[in-house]
């Protein structure tokens, strides 16, 4: 076997490797010799173009020392800046304060800037593509042992991501009045909603009365102990703001797709539970009866109609066991660049996963990074990320079952990262639990008197639920009263002035 390859792979091969990375010198002089010549030019190119993509670093900063010029409202030309220049020996490298002049015999017109800067724009993305690329391969080659195919494809699909979200800007500082001008927008938002809901609503009008809805880069937990009815009530508001962004939609004109989409991520059942929860609910046909087969002709026909309509919404559901963070950002950051994202639901965080290649010591430390990935998963997407959690056991052991923060589950940063915390309460659960026994009565009077009372207990609380809202980083707290009907596992808003059923 021979050590010289003169096969065309061999030099195709070697043909790579002289390659040079995209750069277009040419519009970088051009475009810094435009706005040299007339700093209105930079209106035309600062909304996405910055210095860290230019090719040529000495460029990158000359156009960061006209940006720094003309936004503080100053005169960037070469007279302006020969100090700072000089002073830096920045334009040494490229024969001193000549190039200066160069640059400016380089403009062809201010009219072409936008032009000029596209080229650089475009030149970096490809830069960092093959970064990313080179990145990939280097990986799968095994420069990372502890990364496996699956974490590489995550991490892969994250860079990706955060170059086609980013554009290359890694943060930094918000001038004031930007964000005042979207405080004002959100309040415009909820004035033309007559002061009700500025954010994506819940489907519940008391509690959107007392939130404003659900807010984007909000981290809300729902906890509960279990048969609190956490899930239904997080479906239903998956449901309702799945149904909101198809309306919205449709009163745009037919065909109109819905700008976003809801996503779960249903960490203890499967999709097709779900799907039937959702569906005995709006059927208003038992999820216990589904299964059994046991429904007759028109409800099986209501039950097909209702699962039509239900097809249209703009509802997702990933039933992975034991998701890790990094898969499930991942999967979001995918989403959102495919179909748009609107609000994300995790049911539980406690069954989750922390990210790929971390080792926490302790349980409380993993809960507290999950937390912290949800919330950081928010403010990256701009979405309301809704988690459900379990409540610890001391719940049970006192006489007021009502939730209160300590019993959050694990750790105490839960509370500390959620802009929200909410508990679901079912009194009528507890009372059930507590029915008389009339072997613990001496005599039938006193067991009838009990019984009595106890019946009287339940038809104060049957049906009814509390939602606690425990915490709010920016709103006021307190008990929302809703309605929970059992059999279909369903969630309302609770009529305050009739005792018939839900408010409709």
């Amino acid at each position: 076997m021979t050590t010289n390859d003169t096969s065309p792979a061999g030099e195709g091969l070697s043909g790579l490797s002289l390659r040079q990375p995209p750069a277009n010198p040419e519009a970088e002089q051009a475009l810094l010799g435009a706005l040299l010549t007339n700093n209105r030019a930079y209106d035309r190119v600062s909304d996405f173009l910055a210095p860290v993509h230019f090719a040529n670093a000495i460029n990158g900063r000359i156009y960061e020392a006209i940006s720094r010029r003309v936004e503080a409202g100053q005169l960037a030309d070469p007279v302006t800046l020969r100090p700072v220049f000089e002073h830096s020996g920045l334009l040494e490298p490229m024969g001193g304060m000549p190039y200066l002049g160069k640059l400016l015999t380089s403009m062809v017109g201010i009219i072409n800037a936008a032009d000029y800067g596209r080229a650089i724009h475009d030149a970096w993305i490809r830069r960092q593509l093959i970064d990313i690329g080179e990145t990939i391969v280097n990986n799968a080659f095994g420069a990372n042992p502890d990364l496996g195919g699956p974490d590489q494809i995550a991490a892969g699909e994250e860079e990706l991501f955060r170059l086609a979200t980013d554009k290359g800007q890694d943060g930094g500082f918000t001038n004031f009045d930007r964000a005042l001008t979207n405080a004002i927008q959100v309040a415009e938002k909820a004035f033309r909603n007559e002061g009700d809901v500025s954010g994506l609503t819940s489907g519940l009008r008391d509690f959107d009365r007392k939130t404003g809805g659900l807010h984007p880069s909000d981290l809300l937990i729902l906890a509960g102990r279990p048969a609190m009815g956490k899930t239904a009530l997080a479906t239903k508001i998956a449901f309702s703001a799945a149904r909101a962004l198809m309306h919205r939609a449709d009163a745009q004109g037919e065909g109109v797709a819905p700008d976003g989409a809801v996503a779960i991520f249903s960490l203890e059942m499967s999709a097709e539970q779900l799907a039937t929860r959702i569906l005995s609910e709006q059927a208003e046909v038992s999820g216990e009866r589904i299964r059994r087969g046991d429904i007759g002709q028109k409800e099986f026909d209501r039950f097909v109609r209702v699962s039509r309509e239900l097809g249209r919404l703009p509802l997702v559901i990933d039933d992975t066991p034991a998701i890790s963070l990094s898969a499930m950002r991942t999967r979001c950051r995918r989403l959102k660049r495919t179909r748009g994202l609107s609000l994300v639901v995790v049911d539980y965080l406690q069954l989750m996963r922390p990210a790929v290649g971390t080792r926490p010591e302790s349980r409380v430390l993993e809960i507290s990074m999950i937390t912290q990935g949800l919330k950081a998963i928010a403010k990256e997407l701009e979405v309301p990320v809704i988690a459900l959690s379990q409540l610890s056991r001391q719940v049970e052991s006192r006489e007021d079952k009502r939730p209160m923060l300590s019993d959050l589950r694990e750790s105490g940063s839960i509370e500390q990262d959620a802009d929200a915390v909410m508990f679901v309460y079912r009194d009528e659960y507890y009372l059930q639990q507590r029915e008389p026994k009339e072997t613990a009565f001496e005599s039938q009077d006193k067991y009838q008197a009990a019984l009595d009372d106890w019946h009287r207990k339940m038809e104060l609380v049957h049906n009814k639920a509390e939602l606690i809202l425990e915490k709010q980083r920016h709103g006021p707290t307190g008990t929302v009263q809703l309605f929970f009907e059992g059999e279909y596992t369903r969630f309302a808003d609770l009529d305050t002035f009739h005792d018939d059923g839900p408010g409709r």
